[in-house]
């Protein structure tokens, strides 16, 4: 029996949906256009103005919101209210330039962990759960949004944190914890640390699993949901929107419903920027129509997805995003191919390996070197030289087909790749483009 719980909102009929969008859109313009400068500057620029915005029909009016943006308005020239209303604020994990900070209202964060309630509840989760957050702490929206939405489901939380894996495995046993929830590369880790303590998925309490903040494929949910004996979910957000929880998956687990209350869900063209009919693969564009502090419109999200309104087994009738296919802006184009790192990672599974590896690009001689490092498992590591170089070419030629350009793979002992608790450090680019 599916668990619901805002059921009115989630299943709520198309039409009643659209009318939510069209007000809360017509307002947060307003909104913007009031108390955002910057954002009043855009629209003026497109000659825009908050009368000609009736509704999400007109959404296409409105000018783009990028990273760029956020950074050059760093920190608090995009907020939209006082500053003595906002109660927090989160950040990126981002590595270059400024962080971007999103500020929230006592009420954004009311919606923001109604958002993650309705996700754990999808998984499953009832009061009755023990519910372990293994996402960070702190800035990252990770951990809170996923604490606060535990708490209003009445879930008993586990504030872990990331890392620190051997009381992880101690509290998923003592407190017998039903819900783990993490990025999927710590899931990962963790089944595989568990494996080795001679545990089976019957000795794990865990029921269900919620994994976000990195791409993963189905090969790698299959090899979690194995190793654990769970049901993987994924969840999808972004800091600048709110966290996680913006879309999640249900028991159906073939896309994630965008909570459309809360955001209009857009798919563009990522070279012209025009809008993208449903079933059309292009990139992803949101637009928050009920935060207050920290509201963006059209804010392109890089992620490479197809939205569906195809009808749900699962009853709700919100448009589902697919797992993010890629970026537009980490693909890696080697040699003039495009490759994602999730390609490689399929080839892997699919060829018994586990998602351990690194992909290391470089330039010499101006042309690209592209090796990838990956951990052999303990039941396939030998030192016998001719069967580790049959199964390096092997995997050459897998990948080639799969990417379309040759890689030259290097198999390494299983644990010589540093394991991340947090974020895995999948590629490294040593080329100055």
């Amino acid at each position: 029996m599916e668990n619901y719980y805002q059921k009115d909102i989630e299943c709520a009929s198309p039409g009643q949906i659209k009318e939510w969008q069209d007000e809360r859109l017509t307002a947060q313009v307003q909104h913007m256009w009031d108390n955002v400068p910057y954002y009043r500057a855009m629209m003026e620029k497109k000659g825009v103005k908050p009368e000609d915005i009736k509704g999400r029909d007109d959404l296409y009016k409105l000018p783009f919101i990028e990273k760029s943006d956020l950074r050059e308005n760093y920190p608090d020239k995009l907020v939209a209210v006082p500053l003595k209303d906002c109660v927090r604020i989160q950040s990126t994990s981002g590595t270059t330039g400024k962080r971007v900070v999103a500020y929230y209202t006592q009420g954004d964060i009311d919606l923001w962990e109604d958002c993650c309630a309705r996700a754990i509840m999808a998984a499953g989760g009832t009061n009755e759960d023990v519910c372990q957050v293994s996402y960070g702490y702190g800035l990252f929206t990770g951990g809170p949004g996923l604490n606060g939405g535990s708490h209003k489901v009445g879930c008993l939380t586990v504030p872990t944190s990331s890392g620190n894996t051997d009381r992880q495995i101690m509290f998923i046993r003592d407190l017998n914890t039903t819900i783990l929830c993490c990025t999927p590369s710590y899931a990962a880790y963790l089944g595989e640390s568990m494996k080795e303590m001679g545990l089976s998925p019957e000795d794990i309490p865990l029921k269900a699993g919620i994994f976000g903040a990195e791409a993963w494929s189905e090969e790698m949910r299959h090899e979690i949901q194995n190793t654990l004996g769970i049901k993987a979910y994924d969840i999808y957000g972004l800091t600048e929107l709110s966290g996680p929880g913006v879309a999640f998956e249900c028991s159906a687990q073939d896309g994630m419903h965008v909570n459309e209350d809360h955001f209009i869900a857009e798919v563009v063209d990522p070279d012209t920027g025009e809008p993208l009919p449903d079933g059309e693969k292009g990139e992803l564009v949101f637009t928050s129509i009920t935060k207050k502090a920290f509201p963006l419109i059209r804010y392109r999200t890089r992620d490479i997805c197809i939205l569906s309104r195809e009808k749900c087994s699962c009853g709700r009738t919100h448009v589902k995003m697919t797992k993010p296919m890629g970026r537009t802006d980490d693909m890696l184009i080697i040699r003039g191919v495009n490759v994602f790192p999730s390609q490689i990672e399929t080839v892997l599974l699919k060829n018994g390996y586990q998602a351990n590896y690194q992909i290391i690009v470089d330039r010499v001689n101006n042309t690209d070197t592209f090796d990838i490092h990956v951990e052999m498992t303990s039941e396939m590591f030998t030192d016998n030289v001719g069967e580790i170089s049959k199964r390096q070419n092997e995997l050459v030629s897998a990948l080639r087909s799969m990417l379309g350009i040759k890689a030259n793979v290097t198999l390494v002992a299983p644990k010589s790749i540093i394991r991340s608790e947090g974020k895995a450090v999948r590629v490294i680019d040593k080329r100055k483009i």
